[in-house]
């Protein structure tokens, strides 16, 4: 006889716990049917005799899963003893968008053994499986589809018809409007240089070049470029907007040093909850922040670079708000002690914990606004009493630091008397973050061109992302519309008509 005891292989320990389940399932069977006759005899009503056996049923099943039940399926502990807190980050993450597709695996030279106990060769189990799960990969497959167009003609053959063809980025193009769309998502979205995807391509059978690849985003810039357009206008009747700036390179195959025009530009953003607007200037002065927000008359929620004050100053109808998190960091690379620091950046902690009690957007403005009255505005007051009371070292980083918030002010407490005014412009800063890691992948831009596709499709494909759209799916929208030279929907519009 096995002692499972002393048994340390695993495939032996399997195998066993197998023909233990399947002996445990036949005697399970002729149990119920032996208490089926007992109770029959017993002359119950047939009804009592379905509940009894069901309640019998029951009690065996249970059973069963205590001793063959999965192995993650949770005991309870001892009397007395408290439950483990559950763990997080483990266990398989559902794919519920994910189709299924059965791998059934043949016996094999397995179909050869013989049981050790009765010594006959083992038999396939009709029905039976040992089932697991495995996310595989069906690799991409580029194919030449061949458009055909059916004809219809009149008796006369005079006249002739023929289907129209599908849609084209432009006339005669070779690559479909997915494949454009592939290639931009892949440069947009998931950040891979068009060089990058060449040789990806290559692996999976299509030889093409980066010049072809381009050709494509270009186009696909060119026709969504009203959609660009459209994006910065709707912004500017947003009652609040982010705004912020960081650079981008420009290179024209020469650097400065050669007599290149290789040079820094900046990219430019307007930001709200469901839309954000990109431009690529070659600027980071007065003249680009024109260009966005000149005519704008709400809140912009900014850091303390003095462009946006210095456009108000001459006449930009918009009010500044500050943001609270680049305080916080500008306190928190000033140098100075953790002693020193911990007062205030306290206060500013316990800021953003009352904002958290909020939902966001409109549906909190009301609950926001009462916190705000409540328990915001003491913290405020203690901040600005820390400031007053603060003695520092002139020229030190927590006097520049100190001196920003003082300077600040009134931009970092306008929120108390809006609610629609965020804390901070993380919000803008996490939209920027997507041509910053583009940046990072493929450096910048090769030509102006180039900086005007950048621009319009980050704009484009982080304001669907904004509005819970998925980027491959409004950019074939977008397109479509445009080559049908109808009106071209706007992210957000797209995600409203999906609600």
């Amino acid at each position: 006889m096995l002692r499972l005891e002393v048994v340390d292989d695993l495939e032996t320990l399997r195998k066993a716990a197998l023909l233990l389940q399947a002996e445990n399932q036949r005697l399970v069977a002729k149990n119920v049917e032996l208490n089926r006759k007992v109770l029959e005899l017993q002359g119950l009503a047939p009804e009592q005799l379905q509940l009894k056996l069901a309640e019998l049923q029951r009690q065996l099943d249970q059973a069963n899963r205590q001793i063959f039940g999965d192995s993650s399926e949770r005991r309870r502990k001892k009397q007395g003893q408290n439950d483990k807190k559950p763990q997080r980050g483990h266990g398989p993450k559902p794919q519920p968008n994910l189709r299924v597709v059965e791998d059934v695996c043949d016996l094999g030279d397995v179909a050869d053994t013989c049981c050790d106990h009765c010594g006959k060769p083992v038999e396939e189990w009709p029905g039976q499986f040992e089932e697991a799960e495995e996310i595989d990969v069906i690799r991409r497959e580029f194919v030449i589809k061949r458009v055909k167009r059916k004809k219809a003609r009149c008796e006369c053959h005079r006249t002739i018809v023929t289907a129209p063809p599908p849609p084209k980025l432009f006339p005669g193009a070779r690559y479909s409007i997915e494949f454009a769309i592939l290639v931009v998502v892949a440069k947009y979205v998931d950040h891979a240089p068009l060089e990058r995807q060449v040789r990806g391509m290559a692996r999976d059978g299509l030889d093409v070049d980066s010049q072809t690849l381009w050709d494509y985003v270009y186009a696909v810039a060119r026709l969504l470029r009203p959609a660009h357009e459209q994006l910065r206008d709707y912004l500017l009747t947003k009652p609040v907007l982010g705004a912020d700036e960081t650079w981008w390179r420009l290179m024209t195959g020469k650097s400065k040093k050669r007599g290149g025009d290789t040079k820094r530009w900046h990219v430019w953003a307007a930001c709200a909850d469901d839309a954000v607007y990109f431009t690529l200037e070659d600027t980071r002065g007065l003249e680009a922040a024109r260009k966005i927000l000149e005519t704008y008359e709400g809140v912009v929620m900014c850091d303390g670079y003095g462009v946006y004050s210095g456009l108000q100053n001459r006449g930009a109808p918009y009010q500044l708000a500050h943001c609270w998190s680049h305080i916080r960091r500008k306190l928190m690379e000033s140098g100075a002690s953790d002693e020193e620091l911990k007062p205030v950046l306290d206060d500013i902690d316990e800021l953003f914990a009352i904002e958290r009690r909020c939902a966001t957007g409109p549906p909190g403005d009301e609950l926001r606004r009462e916190l705000r009255d409540q328990l915001s505005r003491p913290i405020i007051d203690k901040i600005k009493q820390w400031r007053l009371s603060l003695r520092v070292f002139p020229g030190s980083g927590l006097a520049n630091a100190a001196k920003h918030i003082t300077d600040h002010w009134s931009g970092l407490t306008r929120f108390l008397d809006d609610p629609r005014i965020p804390l901070s412009n993380n919000q803008t800063e996490r939209a920027i973050r997507n041509p910053v890691i583009g940046r990072k992948n493929f450096y910048g831009s090769r030509s102006r061109r180039g900086t005007e596709a950048a621009a319009i499709l980050y704009s484009l494909v982080e304001s669907a992302r904004l509005a819970g759209v998925e980027p491959a799916a409004y950019l074939r929208a977008a397109l479509l519309a445009a080559i049908a030279e109808q009106p071209i929907p706007l992210p957000h519009e797209i995600a409203a008509g999906q609600n």
